[in-house]
């Protein structure tokens, strides 16, 4: 019997593979820093007259602060690759408790009186304080969320759960808007974002862009350490990978998933924050875009991959940074999905994806 002969997309995916795909990606950062070397960028003007340099300064400063906001993106997407990985849902509420997060965070703030006059070492102790709240807080929150809407669903198909999903997405934004109203709030610049705190090579990092990253890469670190040296880490990969075994091996699979959501919740209230920070407003709509990016982010990855979420969520902030900058705002959405349709083509996993009890 002839051999049957390989579909056109499965031979460019053997072809190109994992590397080709990477390359793909580098292409715009190297497209912008050829163009900033041959034909120079304007760094502002001098007695009237346009400054042009020809250096990759304005390259390396979108990267600066596209890790920076992809840090924030990272954050929430590891909620969303923790509990799919664990449970297969997809918890479209998960990025409006990041939002109560925000609210949670500006609310505080007020409550302990820190400003704009506050000084250093007031200011370090109200955000350490807060940081713990928020994280108590919308941990607490998708605890909760768990254990009233999805729990009662964890045999029913898995339609009624996402709708569920949906469902708490709206009362959690209705939340918002009855807290703070309809209008984007404005907070005090507590941190001085804009303030530089060193030059890379003539890169300017600003306060915001460290303050982003601080927060983001501790917290990573302790997961990934509790993932895979912890009792409860190990029955989280264990549920992750088989709940009907973990349950006969005597793991508490109900307790084991309500502690996912708590981590998962603990790390969107951190985002809450540093976004509160970073943004310098809150409002009760931002959960939709913040979740939709993450999401994103976690299945640009690989979803079930909790580095394939830090991953997706820094390079989507750098894509956007590079975006808004060079090719205009209006762009910026359609640059960022077309680079996740291209992932998708080429590696249906994701980035740092692999197998699931659901694909087999």
């Amino acid at each position: 019997m002839a051999a049957v002969a390989e579909r056109p997309l499965a031979l460019l995916r053997r072809y190109v593979g994992r590397w080709g795909l990477w390359l793909a990606l580098a292409a715009l950062p190297v497209y912008f820093g050829i163009h900033d070397l041959t034909h120079g960028y304007q760094a502002g003007f001098v007695h009237g007259h346009e400054v042009i340099r020809h250096d990759l300064s304005n390259l390396g400063f979108n990267l600066v602060e596209g890790l920076s906001n992809g840090a924030i993106w990272a954050m929430i997407a590891i909620g969303y690759t923790l509990v799919y990985g664990i449970i297969e849902l997809i918890n479209f509420a998960h990025g409006d408790v990041f939002m109560i997060g925000s609210l949670t965070a500006a609310g505080l703030w007020g409550t302990l009186g820190l400003g704009l006059a506050t000084g250093p070492v007031g200011l370090t102790a109200g955000l350490l304080l807060t940081l713990v709240v928020c994280m108590a807080v919308c941990g607490s929150l998708n605890v909760l969320i768990e254990r009233v809407g999805y729990r009662p669903l964890r045999n029913a198909p898995k339609l009624a759960p996402l709708i569920t999903a949906v469902g708490f997405s709206f009362i959690l934004q209705n939340v918002g808007l009855l807290w703070i109203g309809g209008n984007p709030i404005g907070v005090n610049d507590l941190i001085h974002e804009n303030d530089t705190v060193f030059h890379i090579s003539g890169v300017i990092v600003h306060r915001a862009d460290v303050l982003a990253l601080a927060v983001m890469i501790p917290l990573v670190i302790a997961l990934t350490w509790f993932l895979g040296n912890t009792r409860p880490g190990k029955a989280m990969r264990a549920t992750a990978q088989d709940p009907e075994a973990a349950r006969l091996m005597g793991i508490n699979v109900n307790s084991t998933i309500s502690l996912t959501f708590l981590i998962g919740g603990m790390l969107a209230g951190a985002a809450g924050l540093v976004y509160a920070l970073y943004e310098t407003n809150v409002w009760y709509f931002q959960g939709f875009e913040a979740g939709l990016i993450a999401f994103t982010a976690a299945v640009m990855g690989g979803i079930g991959n909790v580095r394939g979420a830090v991953l997706g969520g820094l390079l989507i902030g750098c894509i956007q940074e590079m975006s808004d900058s060079r090719l205009g705002p209006q762009w910026t959405e359609a640059v960022v999905f077309g680079y996740l349709i291209l992932v998708m083509v080429l590696r249906p996993r994701g980035l740092l994806g692999e197998e699931t009890r659901e694909a087999g």
